[in-house]
């Protein structure tokens, strides 16, 4: 699909790190962006700065999206592209110890589930609204095809590490749901792909401390150093273009394979 201005785009999460990252990226292709996000103040001010719509977004409330995506609508005509971005990582040991009492206690399962919640149902509610929207379109070529779905994964979904059993958990289903959707919408002209980015320079690496920033960078293959939201939205951008790219999952990570912890 031709990226340009005659089609608009959805990023979840484009407040900052990756989805600020395809978002720009997008902007400076023309194309007319929304961006949902929670933080507000944040993604004002990157809308305002690349000339995008801001509207606050609670992926993992029903109504929430409905509400976000009306208004997005309502702004730059139904979207031909999402992309989710939206996400945590927070991790959590299998077994920890009170700090009360020195108990060992399980992970407990309300973390679990926020993460599973916004990470996956959040990825899903978003895709599922989304192409519902694309399929009313009509085609923009003679393929038949409406829109273009990219979800985010993390390497983790492959090889997790100690305290990601939630994280993984919920990555790797958003990649196992990437090739049945894709079937799935193959009918209606909706291509979907997933990437899974290995570490990257987000606002949850850029308070680390510098020495542990260069370990990082230096568990990386090739090239040796943390990846670039740019990077994430370059392969965006490559996979819209490519109308063959579809069901995929790809990872974009310098070749690391995580170590356990």
């Amino acid at each position: 699909m031709k990226i340009d201005s005659t089609i608009s785009a959805i990023v979840t999460g484009g407040a900052s790190g990756l989805g600020e990252g395809a978002a720009r990226m997008l902007r400076a292709k023309g194309v007319k962006v929304a961006i949902l996000d929670m933080q507000e103040e944040r993604g004002k001010a990157v809308a305002q700065e690349i000339g995008a719509f801001f509207h606050v977004c609670d992926v993992t409330n029903e109504a929430s999206v409905d509400a976000a995506l009306a208004a997005a609508r309502a702004a730059n005509g139904q979207e031909r592209l999402l992309a989710n971005c939206a996400g945590i990582a927070p991790g959590k040991r299998m077994i920890s110890k009170s700090k009360e009492t020195g108990a060992l206690i399980a992970h407990d399962l309300a973390h679990f589930v926020k993460v599973v919640n916004v990470n996956l149902i959040g990825t899903f509610l978003m895709t599922a609204k989304s192409a519902v929207g694309m399929a009313a379109l009509d085609p923009v070529d003679a393929d038949g095809q409406r829109g273009v779905i990219i979800n985010t994964a993390s390497v983790a979904a492959e090889d997790g590490q100690v305290g990601q059993a939630a994280y993984g958990a919920s990555k790797a289903a958003v990649k196992g749901m990437t090739l049945p959707i894709a079937r799935d919408l193959a009918q209606y002209g909706i291509r979907i792909c997933t990437i899974l980015p290995g570490i990257f320079m987000t606002p949850m690496f850029a308070g680390l401390d510098e020495n542990f920033k260069k370990t990082l960078a230096a568990s990386v293959p090739f090239p040796s150093r943390l990846g670039e939201a740019a990077e994430y939205a370059k392969l965006v951008a490559a996979i819209i273009d490519n109308d063959m790219l579809n069901g995929e999952s790809i990872r974009l990570d310098g070749a690391i394979r995580l170590a356990p912890r």
